[in-house]
């Protein structure tokens, strides 16, 4: 407690307390190596005692772990709506219910519509015209083909496949009812009420068909976890409906703003679902686990000393000794840091009981400068007193 006590033997003063042994070549200056502080030299028995755990410093790719939830719901890049471009009148329905499945070029629903018999007509009446000028003149046979080509331009106008077009040609009859075709295969998610018989209006919907193959799901992160995820970006997805089971979903657009209320930024993700287990609605668990720093030198995060200022390692030197040592942090995740300056791969750092190490090499460091500040003072006498 006094540095102007010392003794050349190991030794206790008359409160029963040891005399800390200082060493000539601390006292002058720390070791080679070590920038940070002094040397502290424990006996075995004590660092056994005070449970000193080390952990090599190794070179190991750091990920960082990133959860949120979400819910899932429809990919509306592949959700079609069934609508015509023509007036008319439902006939015959073939698709009653919804939930339904349907594949793509299967029959929905028949249509008769005015506008389209008179246009089916007027291709026939085109086609007889072309047929009789066949020996005319190139000018009027070009001018016939012109009315067959219009003809059949307008009937593609309202989507009427060239399979149907061809049917009409061949047979040379106007169908009075059209079939209406599903134009993807899914799911059917929305059918009007009441269809069979309905008088219909151009652009009016009359079904959602959904494809289940993969489902969106929508979520939302914090903006500093921004800079970790981007399209591309793959997560892990669980359900509490189906326990011990993992899904893969692919982040496939990133919101271009962050809300002001939450400082978040929306999601979407790309969720595969061919067995069709999920369903829309249902809540999820998503764990995105991207590498924030590969093949670098790491230590575990309880192995550093926080002080505020500067950031502290204690290496384990062998024999009982200990150094603290300032280091650079860098990226941090799943329990490790990454370490950019300060460490070598190889070394040995604590990673408990350091801050008794950490106050142990305090203490002797205001020993060593009081210790160095007498000296000093003594040398000065005896070179006045020469």
């Amino acid at each position: 407690m006094d540095p102007s006590i010392t003794s050349p033997v190991p030794r206790q003063d008359e409160m029963g307390m040891d005399y800390v042994p200082v060493y000539s070549d601390e006292v002058d200056g720390v070791p080679a190596g070590n920038d940070s502080g002094p040397v502290v030299t424990i006996d075995p028995a004590v660092v056994q005692n005070m449970n000193v755990r080390t952990e090599p410093v190794t070179r190991r790719t750091v990920a960082r772990e990133i959860r949120t939830v979400g819910y899932l719901e429809y990919d509306q890049q592949k959700m079609v709506s069934v609508t015509t471009k023509y007036s008319g009148f439902v006939e015959k329905v073939y698709v009653n219910y919804k939930g339904e499945p349907v594949r793509k070029g299967q029959p929905l629903f028949e249509i008769y519509s005015p506008e389209l018999v008179q246009t089916e007509q007027e291709l026939l009446s085109a086609l007889d015209f072309s047929r009789r000028m066949s020996s005319a003149s190139e000018d009027a046979r070009s001018r016939a083909e012109s009315l067959v080509q219009a003809a059949r331009q307008r009937l593609s106008y309202w989507d009427i496949s060239p399979q149907q077009v061809a049917r009409l040609e061949e047979t040379g009859q106007v169908h009075r009812a059209l079939t209406v075709s599903a134009p993807a295969s899914g799911v059917v998610m929305m059918r009007v009420d009441g269809l069979d018989g309905m008088a219909i209006r151009p652009g009016m919907e009359l079904f959602h068909i959904a494809d289940l193959s993969s489902l969106w799901l929508s979520v939302e992160v914090f903006e500093d976890q921004l800079a970790w995820v981007r399209e591309g970006s793959t997560a892990d997805v669980t359900l509490s409906y189906f326990p011990g089971e993992r899904f893969t979903g692919r982040v496939r657009y990133v919101e271009p703003e962050v809300s002001e209320q939450t400082r978040t930024v929306s999601l979407r993700l790309e969720v595969p679902n061919r067995d069709g287990k999920l369903k829309s609605g249902m809540y999820a668990t998503v764990d995105f686990r991207p590498t924030v720093a590969a093949d670098t030198v790491a230590v575990p995060t309880q192995a550093i000393l926080r002080t505020g200022e500067r950031n502290v390692v204690i290496v384990a030197l062998g024999g009982g000794r200990f150094a603290p040592r300032e280091v650079t942090l860098g990226s941090a995740g799943e329990g490790y840091v990454q370490i950019l300056e300060g460490l070598s791969e190889g070394e040995e750092v604590v990673t408990s009981a350091q801050f008794l190490i950490d106050s142990e090499s305090n203490l002797k460091a205001a020993i060593q400068a009081m210790v160095a500040e007498r000296t000093a003072k003594q040398a000065a006498k005896a070179e006045r007193g020469n």
